[in-house]
């Protein structure tokens, strides 16, 4: 293909297993569709028929991950380059978690997600990639061994929960923090239960956490215990640590942690 081709450097949207390019690419997503009721009445009527798609993406995932076994979901920035050191350390960690028995799950797109993946590939493990149609279109990366995209947020994060033993987060913007409060919501409310969260890298986490321990406790918002339902470090020992004591104490219940 020449730079001359009128398909190079087309811009593609994922939507769910339809791509789309050209003169069928739209910037909105279904998820807009499903959420933003302003205009017409429209989704009155359309809305009954989209529970239909929403229950296949369910039936979908559960189809794909069953037999994954025990696995860690990881998350941190799509824009993490991979001279960042916490690339190199994202990248260890999913060969680390491999080596410990844990297939790896992440977003599926670049960044951090592309560095856990790449050390899951690399040491011969379970790769693992949830993709999301998004407007600006990021497609899984090149070390995912299994994916599945998604069109609606919800469906893909009750993904992350349901098949992970618990959450690895390294830096990241608002969709890091999203599932980083949504899991400590699942873990306070006893949704999940014996669920780790870690932290990795201190000085981009210390003072989210400080405010957690102390403006939350102080204000009584949350249980001076809630504060302690997240783990921070910088040391991947500690990480696999947390993994294995929570693993034990699940064993310990009898139970999945389903």
């Amino acid at each position: 293909m020449t730079d001359t081709d009128p398909r190079a450097g087309r811009t593609a949207k994922h939507s769910g297993q339809v791509v789309l390019r050209g003169s069928q690419y739209e910037t909105s997503t279904t998820d807009q569709h499903l959420l933003d009721t302003a205009g017409s009445s429209d989704w009155v009527r359309n809305d009954p028929w989209r529970v239909m798609r929403i229950q296949s993406e369910f039936v979908e995932g559960f189809g794909a991950l069953a037999d994954l076994g025990p696995a860690v979901s990881v998350f941190g920035s799509a824009r993490t380059l991979p001279d960042d050191p916490h690339y190199e350390r994202a990248a260890e960690l999913g060969a680390r978690l491999v080596h410990a028995g844990y297939a790896v799950i992440t977003g599926g797109g670049p960044g951090i997600m592309e560095a856990a993946n790449k050390g899951a590939n690399q040491a011969g493990g379970v790769s693992v990639g949830l993709g999301i149609e998004l407007p600006f279109e990021q497609g899984l990366n090149d070390y995912v061994d299994l994916g599945v995209n998604f069109r609606y947020f919800f469906a893909r994060k009750t993904m992350f929960v349901k098949y992970a033993q618990g959450f690895v987060v390294f830096p990241g913007g608002f969709g890091t923090l999203d599932e980083l409060f949504e899991a400590l919501t699942l873990v306070q409310t006893r949704k999940v239960t014996a669920f780790p969260i870690v932290l990795v890298g201190s000085d981009y986490w210390d003072g989210m956490v400080d405010w957690i321990r102390r403006t939350l406790v102080d204000a009584k918002t949350i249980a001076p215990e809630d504060a302690q339902l997240v783990t921070l470090t910088d040391d991947l020992d500690e990480v696999l640590n947390v993994l294995a004591v929570a693993e034990a104490a699940r064993r310990g219940r009898g139970t999945d942690g389903e």
